[in-house]
């Protein structure tokens, strides 16, 4: 799940000048549940623009706005709504942004911050644990990402820093590859720390990256 917050009201502010009316587009898949971008979140941005004198001509929930097809769909379900605003705010990740953008000839302001890919470990508390670095060693980590979850991202096991099972850049936070011995002791499974992980190949991550599987 992309992980979003809203932007501050001041930086959106900014954006406004010369927009006097626009249609607001929510997400509610993962915009809903960090609570950054769904109905609720709508109608506040709604209610804030209106006291500043901005018309809404109508809004959107897409369910899943990076969905580039699904998002052209319901724009053109609300064609007039949306040709009769300025602007088209969207309350998304930066993929739903794209989406809109890409599929309207209208300006797209994104009102969200996309922060990482989350797991969620209860409602409203998500934690980092995948970096879409595109050459995962999870197979050999005991399912635990050391790219991620330690701070220097190493990949060979921990440093001279590690303490009790903490990190030594914050005493709060578990070394990733004490979690990740911890892991593989009770798999019976400790062979990782015989072998020697190349340095990461970031070709592999490349930008714009894609995907076709047909």
């Amino acid at each position: 799940m992309i992980i979003s917050k809203q932007k501050p009201r001041e930086e959106l502010f900014e954006q406004l000048d010369g927009v006097n009316s626009l249609f607001l587009i929510g997400c509610s898949a993962c915009a809903t549940e960090c609570k950054s971008g769904g109905e609720e979140e709508v109608f506040e941005m709604e209610e804030w623009l209106t006291s500043l004198g901005k018309a809404v001509t109508g809004s959107i929930v897409i369910d899943s706005p990076c969905n580039i097809n699904r998002t052209a769909r319901d724009l053109r379900s609300q064609r007039q709504q949306v040709e009769e605003a300025d602007a088209i705010m969207v309350l998304a990740c930066g993929a739903g942004v794209h989406s809109v953008a890409i599929k309207s000839n209208k300006r797209v302001i994104g009102a969200l911050d996309s922060l990482f890919l989350g797991n969620t470990r209860r409602i409203g508390k998500f934690e980092e644990k995948c970096s879409l670095c595109g050459t995962c060693i999870l197979n050999e980590t005991g399912g635990i990402c050391p790219a991620t979850l330690c701070p220097k991202g190493l990949l060979n096991g921990p440093c001279g820093g590690m303490e009790e099972g903490k990190c030594e850049t914050d005493r709060d936070l578990d070394c990733a590859w004490h979690l990740i011995y911890e892991a593989l002791k009770q798999q019976g499974r400790k062979n990782v720390f015989t072998r020697i992980v190349p340095p990461k190949d970031w070709r592999k991550k490349k930008h714009p990256d894609s995907l076709d599987t047909d």
